[in-house]
């Protein structure tokens, strides 16, 4: 199996530049997807405790180790686990944890030098958020994990984290049509007309145009699929490239639409989309 393209994070540690998502996978599908994953030549598997279905993840993993195909070691795994999921009270509303993120931060650290994960990193922080973070703990991010597709290129939020050597990893990198709040007035990326006649011209899914769309300007991404032929598809990515002119088109679709919006917890003060972002 030819080598994976690998980004080296701040840490010293190195992640596959492609990984398997797995939010939204169903337990029942997952562990087929993992499985179909590692036979295909993934080497990164990106799950949470949110999802609820770390437990087949796992399982996949473990299925794969014993028949011999991987080694632990081989395997580049990201969770991300807290107390619980999203709590709520007798109203409906979401409870809040009053934690400086920075505490959090600092707590993530002691896992990190304890020897419990090899790399720490962030999720959907703004520009802000990570600087407080460099500036007030002793280990930077290694990584922010945000949404990224051609609609929602996220540029600004790119080269500022390359200017503070963070790697980026993007999320829904497809769009992620089947997120349950979609409505049918939401645009759909992978219908995009422009996006459909590369892909034609270069007789490749829109998929693995998106997703290698993502590889040129050096982002880790994460596809989702529990389908093994899509899966296989999807990483079949390295053998072509996108021109400039490609790439420029493929920019210019920005259009800032977020998919994953978080609304339902803008009123928390650390939420991270405020165009005016000061906290």
């Amino acid at each position: 199996m030819a080598a994976i393209p690998k980004v080296t994070l701040n840490s010293g540690k190195t992640i596959p530049i492609v990984g398997l998502g797995t939010w939204k996978s169903k337990p029942g599908e997952v562990e087929t997807a993992v499985k179909a994953a590692i036979d295909a030549g993934y080497r990164h598997i990106d799950c949470a405790l949110a999802y609820q279905n770390e437990t087949e993840v796992g399982d996949a993993i473990q299925t794969k180790i014993n028949e011999g195909v991987v080694k632990r070691e081989d395997l580049f795994v990201t969770s991300k686990n807290g107390k619980g999921l999203f709590p709520k009270d007798e109203a409906g509303k979401f409870i809040y944890s009053d934690d400086d993120y920075v505490d959090t931060w600092k707590s993530m650290e002691k896992i990190q030098q304890e020897g419990l994960a090899r790399s720490i990193g962030v999720s959907n922080f703004n520009e802000h958020q990570i600087d407080r973070i460099i500036k007030e703990c002793s280990i930077p991010p290694a990584n922010n994990q945000v949404e990224s597709h051609p609609y929602l290129t996220n540029e600004k939020l790119l080269n500022f984290c390359k200017s503070r050597g963070v790697s980026m990893t993007a999320y829904s990198p497809l769009g992620s049509p089947d997120r349950p709040w979609a409505t049918a007035n939401d645009p759909v990326v992978m219908e995009d007309p422009k996006l459909k006649e590369i892909a034609k011209r270069l007789d490749r899914s829109t998929a693995q145009v998106l997703i290698r769309y993502q590889i040129q300007r050096g982002v880790i991404v994460v596809p989702k699929s529990v389908t093994p032929s899509r899966i296989e598809s999807n990483f079949k990515v390295f053998d072509f490239e996108l021109s400039d002119d490609d790439m420029q088109a493929i920019g210019a679709l920005n259009r800032d639409v977020r998919g994953c919006h978080l609304n339902w917890v803008s009123d928390h003060k650390y939420w991270p989309f405020r165009k005016d972002y000061s906290e």
